[in-house]
């Protein structure tokens, strides 16, 4: 027995139509047919039609009264109606389909037509479905991978900020701690009508991602003054205050190669005014009041007080009670009156708040391109080990060229159409993300080249873990460890960090290596300056077969001139 046989009702007081519709349609759908409009509503409580076939004349209730019902009822509303009637002038027919019927069939009418009609509305119904069904789902997986490239984002950002912490032996937890306060502070300003319309306009999930690179500028501070125990002299102190414009001019420096302003706009603003004071006497700019920007004023308060409440390395944590009372004589000096007063009215909020990673509870909130926090910490590591800032984008141009090449080569047109070309661009920014972590006496060494990158490989794989552990979808973490891995690796298996050799190295990692070093070789670096193009092509061609595959170094010296116009921007 078929159990898919589409359900049509017709509804016409002329018992001779009805006969001949249920004749037509009989063998090929379940008809049910009823005399009026009324009978027809009693018989939608059982289940409602694939089709309703609606004679337009009928006493008490005519076709244009019930196909309003119809179209008023959520649970019929999408069944399509198609009117059958005697009357032709075109004044009628609009006002059916006006009214929502999908087609408009004249009496007398023809088995054939009828049947054919029906057909079609009926493929018709069922195509819109299947997109309304695809649209959903395809709704879902946007869905989906918003939610896995934010979890992404947050998880890469925070563990460059766990890495400045590091540098200067900041007590675990003190971004996690930050961003739950400034979530807190965020809240109660809210309920308390403070600052309402500011707050409102902005983007939460933003502003508190965003503050994890708050103190992204002391990335560019020596370690003999971050790690300094016991107070600093003047002198230092003025190295240290520049860590607030050199966390401002990082993100500048992102800033102007992205169109993704909104999550940095946060972060600059952030990183440059949070050391600012509401007496005018902080740094770098000694703003004052209400020209220090909303967000400065409130990193303010919590990372003063999370720095009090512990242990740094020039000094114990203070209890609770005592950082409360150096915050309240802050109020209006150091702090802007209305939201310290705030926190000063919650402070046991504060104490007792149970601090947990953000990094899952995002919701469906928009966040930053992914490609610009790669970019972002890609050029952290070219600030400490001294790199100009446009080297990020020529290795992506490298990068491009090279891929375009071997796409139309026999030997690696397959195995480069398998790639996911953007994500491999975007990875290819991290392959040095260890050199964040290198300490100044590593780079400050007159010949520590081999010691050096081979530190930052070390460093890079371990990152590169953490953040494969922390998040689901692994396509940049998993090709990002690839490069990391594997552009150290000689073609003769005497490189590192596995001593791979020949093609069992990855090819990104040969492709990677020899343009790293092509870039390296070409441009000045802190410890030598750079070779002329023809000097650095004729290394490459030196150490093919040993440090590079042969074949992909005959390939680069095919093309060595596109390479050298590059090499310029």
């Amino acid at each position: 027995m078929e159990t898919n046989r589409k359900r049509i009702i017709m509804v016409d007081d002329d018992r001779a139509n009805l006969t001949v519709a249920r004749n037509a349609l009989k063998d090929k759908y379940d008809i049910f047919t009823v005399a009026s409009g009324k009978k027809l509503f009693e018989l939608l409580e059982n289940a409602p039609p694939d089709l309703i076939l609606l004679d337009i004349e009928m006493p008490e209730m005519n076709g244009y009264e019930v196909i309003k019902e119809l179209k008023n009822k959520e649970r019929t509303l999408d069944i399509p109606v198609i009117f059958l009637t005697a009357m032709i002038d075109p004044e009628s027919e609009i006002e059916g389909l006006n009214l929502g019927a999908v087609d408009y069939i004249t009496k007398p009418f023809s088995s054939q037509l009828l049947s054919q009609r029906i057909e079609l509305h009926l493929l018709l119904e069922s195509q819109k479905r299947e997109l309304k069904l695809y649209s959903g789902s395809l709704e879902g997986m946007v869905f989906e991978k918003t939610q896995t490239v934010f979890e992404l984002q947050n998880t890469i950002l925070k563990t460059v900020a766990e890495l400045v912490e590091r540098r200067d032996n900041v007590t675990g937890g003190h971004i996690e701690r930050t961003q739950h306060y400034l979530r807190l502070l965020v809240d109660l300003l809210l309920k308390g009508g403070v600052y309402v319309k500011e707050l409102s306009s902005w983007d939460v999930e933003l502003f508190i991602m965003s503050s994890q690179l708050h103190d992204v500028g002391k990335i560019s501070i020596k370690d003999d003054i971050l790690l300094k125990q016991g107070e600093l002299t003047d002198e230092e102190f003025k190295e240290i205050k520049k860590h607030a414009a050199f966390g401002r001019e990082i993100i500048e420096r992102i800033e102007g190669s992205t169109k993704e302003n909104t999550f940095l706009a946060h972060a600059k603003v952030l990183a440059g005014s949070h050391h600012e004071k509401w007496d005018g006497t902080g740094y770098p700019l000694g703003l004052k009041g209400e020209n220090i920007p909303l967000q400065g004023r409130l990193m303010a308060i919590v990372d003063v007080y999370d720095a009090l409440t512990n242990d740094r390395p020039y000094k114990k944590a203070f209890t609770h009670e005592n950082a409360i009372e150096m915050i309240k004589n802050g109020l209006g000096k150091h702090f802007d009156s209305k939201v310290c007063e705030i926190f000063v009215r919650h402070e046991k909020e504060f104490a007792n708040a149970d601090i947990k990673s953000d990094e899952n509870d995002n919701g469906s909130r928009p966040s930053a391109q992914l490609s610009v926090i790669a970019k972002t910490i890609s050029n952290i590591a070219d600030i400490r080990s001294g790199m100009e800032s446009s080297h990020t984008e020529r290795m992506k141009l490298y990068l491009k060229l090279f891929i375009d090449v071997l796409s139309r080569h026999d030997n690696y047109k397959e195995e480069i159409a398998e790639w996911n070309i953007d994500i491999f661009l975007m990875s290819a920014q991290l392959h040095d993300i260890g050199e964040i972590s290198v300490p100044d006496s590593i780079w400050n060494e007159t010949d520590a080249e081999h010691t050096e990158t081979k530190y930052n490989a070390d460093i890079g794989v371990k990152i590169i873990q953490q953040i494969k552990e922390s998040v689901d979808d692994k396509s940049l973490p998993r090709l990002t460890e690839a490069l990391d891995f594997s552009h150290r690796e000689k073609w003769d298996g005497t490189g590192y960090p596995r001593g791979l050799k020949g093609k069992d190295i990855p090819l990104q990692g040969r492709v990677m290596s020899i343009i790293d070093v092509y870039e390296a070789l070409a441009n000045h670096r802190p410890r030598r300056a750079a070779l002329d193009h023809m000097e650095a092509v004729g290394t490459i061609k030196s150490l093919s077969g040993t440090k590079f595959d042969p074949d992909l170094v005959e390939i680069f010296l095919q093309h060595e001139k596109e390479f050298e116009r590059i090499v310029t921007i």
